[in-house]
C-alpha cells in the first residue's frame, strides 16, 4: 500500500462501526446508505468507510471498491439539490476516500480530478471549522500532497502537506485520541515532500514537542506512527551520513531517537541500531567525537547485555577505525623522516 491516508496507522478507527454496517447491510441501496451515513454521526461514517476501502484494499479488490465509492458519489450527486452540513460532509468523504483508492491503483489523473471535486465540495463552506470539515480537509490535502510529489511537483505538495500537519495539530488538540495518529504520519509526509532538508528539519523541530506532548497519553494507533515516523527520520540520517554530512545526519538520528524511546521504553535492537548510526555520525563531527565515543562504549554493554553480537562488532570495528583515523600521519612521518 502506497502511502495514502487509508493505511490503517493514518488514523485508526475510534468508533464502533458495527450497527452502521448492520443498517447499511439490510439496505436496498444507494439512496438507503446515503441515509445511514447522512443521519449517523460523522466519525461513525467516516470510520466506517474509511475501514471497509481499507479491507477492501486488503482483500485484493481495490477495482470493487473503486466502482462503489464512484457509484455512491453519483448516486449523492443524483438525490442532493442542496446539500447540508451533514450532507457536504459525508460526500466530501466519499470523494476524499475515493481519491486515496485512485491513488493507489496508482490512476493520477483521475485521482486528481476526484480530489478537485472534494476540495470544490470543501469550499463551498470555507468559514467551517468543525472536526468533520477539518478531518476531511487534513486528509484529503496529506493524499493530494502525495500525488503532487510523485509527479515532482514539490512546491505544491509542500504546501499542502503543511496545511495537513497544521490541521490534524489543531484536532490533535481537542482529541487527541483520534487525531495524534494522523498528526504525526503528516510529519511523516513531510521528509517524503521537502527537497531542501533544512526546511524539513526546521518544520520538524517545530512540531516536535507538540508531538512528543501526546505520544504518551494516546492509543497504539499514535504509537505505531510516532514508529514510522522514527523510520523515515532515520532513513534521512542515513541518506545524510553516506553523503558526508554528519552534522544534519545526528540531528535527524536524534529527533528519531526521541520519537523511538517515547514508543518503545524498554531498550530494543532498533534503539541499538540507531544509537550506533548516531555514535558513528558524531564521531565524524570533530567537536561531537567524544561524545560519539561515549555513546558507542556504553551502546557496547547495551549490546552484550541483549546479545546483539552483530551490532557489537560493528561498534568495535567503528572504534577502532576511529582510533586509526585519530593517528596524526603528519607527525609520525616528520618523526621518522625529519628534516
Amino acid at each position: 500500500m502506497k502511502s495514502i491516508s487509508l493505511e490503517p496507522v493514518f488514523m485508526p478507527p475510534t468508533t464502533d462501526v458495527g450497527p452502521l454496517r448492520s443498517r447499511i447491510k439490510k439496505s436496498r441501496g444507494g439512496i438507503e446508505i446515503i441515509k445511514a451515513l447522512e443521519e449517523s454521526p460523522f466519525d461513525i461514517s467516516y470510520d466506517h468507510m474509511r475501514t471497509l476501502a481499507a479491507e477492501s484494499m486488503e482483500k485484493g479488490e481495490l477495482d470493487k471498491a473503486v466502482t462503489a465509492f464512484t457509484e455512491l458519489s453519483s448516486k449523492i450527486d443524483e438525490i442532493t439539490e442542496q446539500e447540508t452540513d451533514n450532507t457536504l460532509s459525508v460526500h466530501a468523504a466519499v470523494m476524499q476516500v475515493l481519491t486515496a483508492l485512485l491513488i493507489e491503483r496508482g490512476d493520477t489523473d483521475g485521482a486528481a480530478v476526484t480530489a478537485a471535486r472534494a476540495l470544490n465540495l470543501l469550499a463551498q463552506q470555507p468559514r467551517r471549522k468543525d472536526p468533520p470539515f477539518l478531518q476531511v480537509l487534513g486528509a484529503l490535502l496529506y493524499d493530494v500532497a502525495h500525488l503532487h510529489s510523485e509527479r515532482g511537483e514539490y512546491k505544491q505538495a509542500e504546501r499542502e502537506i503543511e496545511k495537513s500537519i497544521k490541521i490534524f495539530e489543531r484536532l490533535a488538540k481537542t482529541d487527541a485520541a483520534r487525531y495524534a495518529a494522523p498528526h504525526v504520519m503528516a510529519l511523516n509526509g513531510a521528509t517524503a515532500v521537502y527537497r531542501n532538508r533544512v526546511k524539513q528539519a526546521e518544520l520538524l523541530a517545530h512540531y516536535q514537542a507538540a508531538t512528543s506532548s501526546y505520544l504518551m497519553m494516546v492509543n497504539s494507533g499514535a504509537e505505531e506512527a510516532a514508529a514510522r515516523l522514527a523510520e523515515s527520520l532515520t532513513n534521512e540520517g542515513d541518506t545524510l551520513a553516506r553523503m558526508g554530512r554528519h552534522r544534519e545526519a545526528v540531528q535527524y538520528y536524534t529527533r528519531a531517537m526521541k520519537y523511538l524511546t517515547k514508543v518503545e521504553t524498554d531498550f530494543t535492537l532498533r534503539q541499538l541500531r540507531l544509537s550506533i548510526a548516531l555514535g558513528e555520525s558524531m564521531i565524524s563531527v570533530a567537536a561531537m567525537r567524544d561524545k560519539g565515543v561515549h555513546l558507542l562504549n556504553t551502546m557496547l554493554h547495551k549490546a552484550t547485555k541483549i546479545n546483539a553480537s552483530d551490532e557489537h562488532r560493528r561498534i568495535v570495528d567503528i572504534l577502532f577505525n576511529a582510533k586509526s583515523r585519530s593517528l596524526d600521519i603528519l607527525s609520525l612521518w616528520h618523526k621518522f623522516f625529519p628534516k
